[in-house]
């Protein structure tokens, strides 16, 4: 199935030229091009697009602003003549901040980090929809069923998850399991601790109890 991607950029000669590079690529299909009017934000929820070419300097909203009004939104790739903007984006999780003007050799680069990245999203989309969650635990694999799980806890380079009736211990980082987790289903609540919102019994500003 072919990645579908818009353009936003106010410079039609960049567009052609990134337009013409892509149309080397497989499975990738151009679906918009939005020049010095930004799309609507409900454009991204009525139309399902993947992936998203971004200049950051417009005339009405910066490509960063833009990013950071939308909820859930596609995977990006900048593409600009400033530098300047770099650590902002990267900051949004952008696939890839490419200076203009832009070359097919380049553009290949960030084109493979926007699918990895696509690909990473679809896995951790599969696995909040999963009754179950595997862990690493020493050189086996543990399957935890998740309505079972109380809490975790991060212990350094590692994550104690604590459910019902075992514990496992996993290495990996707290920050890149909350990311995987079902908002709907786990919160943060300290740094160190994520917890089971079905577990939860009390709390107040200061404490909690399971």
């Amino acid at each position: 199935m072919d990645l579908k991607a818009i353009f936003i950029d106010d410079e039609p000669l960049p567009i052609a030229v990134i337009d013409g590079y892509l149309a080397r690529i497989p499975c990738v299909e151009v679906v918009a091009t939005f020049g010095d009017g930004l799309p609507d934000f409900e454009y991204f929820q009525e139309n399902p697009v993947d992936l998203v070419f971004l200049d950051v300097e417009m005339p009405k909203l910066t490509g960063i602003e833009l990013v950071r009004c939308l909820y859930n939104p596609p995977v990006v790739i900048i593409t600009s003549a400033n530098r300047d903007y770099a650590i902002e984006g990267f900051e949004l999780n952008v696939a890839d901040y490419i200076l203009k003007p832009v070359t097919f050799e380049r553009l290949i680069k960030a084109f493979s980090k926007a699918k990895e990245l696509l690909s990473k999203r679809a896995d951790d989309a599969s696995l909040k929809e999963s009754e179950y969650l595997i862990f690493k635990e020493s050189k086996k694999s543990v399957r935890v069923k998740q309505d079972e799980i109380l809490y975790f806890e991060s212990i350094k380079d590692y994550v104690k998850v604590v459910t019902l009736n075992r514990t496992v211990i996993t290495k990996q980082s707290i920050s890149s399991l909350e990311e995987i987790l079902d908002k709907d289903k786990f919160i943060r609540v300290h740094r160190s601790f994520i917890v089971a919102l079905n577990r939860v019994d009390t709390f107040s500003t200061t404490s909690l109890e399971i």
